[in-house]
């Protein structure tokens, strides 16, 4: 199928414009000639950002109007993911968006009653192109949630064993969303992404001190002990026990799964633990 033209007049929303997916995935499409817009539930600071609120609904149609393409994800810390984007959706398809990319997360379609997976369905049903990508466990997690415990003590305590991860680097997924946001090659398919090889916590460990110069270990806890640190970072009660059910699902082996998605949709490989670790290396100094 033919390449989209990549011209300025494609407007592109970006939910999540200001985390750790969007903050990417802003300069690769603008570095495609296409307008961003910039979507925060803070008050807007720049001249692209657009207030929208996915919790009350406040300022969609706003944020929607003159779009030609989006970019969804599901606000942090909330179960119920399908009745925040359902709405958007419907809106996005009212205000004659074309194009939606929806970040899910990987396993979200092995339960057809999840939330993510009913999301991913209604914007499936929705009658606009669409994508659905289900990236991995995030390499950065290591510098951002997984972070206190490796600045403070040099451990990385997790629930998951000797479980292996095949982790995938944010900078990845942006880029796999700007291709799909901006060319027809695989309009209406959804993705699992992955890096390129599965890493227990030991591995990833020995690469942070090597990289780093410091000593690194990883220490296995139980769901008991990490339930605390989660609850007393201000995680609400029902996000820290979903968040623990799915590190259960990792100690059972089911992050370990490596797809060659990155690459076909890319054309490259996808950036390996090592990399993205000395590109981080300051985070853990």
């Amino acid at each position: 199928m033919a390449t989209l033209t990549e011209t300025s007049s494609h407007t592109t929303l970006i939910v999540g414009a200001h985390g750790t997916v969007g903050s990417a995935l802003s300069p690769l499409l603008t570095a495609r000639g296409h307008r961003i817009r910039r979507a925060t539930s803070r008050t807007p600071q720049a001249a692209d950002d657009v207030h929208l609120n996915l919790l009350t609904g406040e300022g969609l149609s706003t944020a929607l109007t003159g779009v030609d393409h989006a970019f969804l994800m599901a606000p942090p810390g909330h179960l119920n993911q399908d009745v925040l984007l359902a709405p958007v959706i419907d809106a996005a398809r009212a205000q004659g968006v074309t194009r939606v990319v929806l970040m899910s997360a990987m396993g979200a379609n092995a339960d057809e009653q999840a939330p993510l997976r009913k999301a991913e369905r209604h914007l499936q049903a929705s009658g606009l192109a669409w994508n659905v990508i289900r990236p991995n466990w995030f390499m950065q997690n290591f510098n951002t949630f997984w972070l206190q415990g490796i600045r403070q003590q040099g451990q990385i305590f997790l629930p998951v064993g000797q479980a292996r991860g095949s982790f995938i680097d944010a900078r990845d997924i942006a880029a796999v969303a700007a291709t799909l946001l901006t060319t027809d090659t695989h309009a209406d398919a959804e993705f699992d992404l992955t890096g390129a090889e599965a890493l227990d916590h030991d591995q990833v460990a020995a690469i942070l001190s090597t990289v780093t110069g410091r000593t690194i270990g990883y220490t296995d806890v139980t769901p008991d002990a990490m339930r605390p640190g989660l609850l007393a970072a201000g995680l609400p009660a029902d996000y820290a026990e979903f968040l623990l059910t799915i590190l259960g699902y990792f100690k059972a082996g089911y992050a370990e799964r490596t797809t060659d998605a990155v690459q076909r949709i890319t054309g490259r490989a996808p950036i390996g633990f090592e990399e993205y670790a000395r590109d981080y290396r300051e985070s853990w100094a």
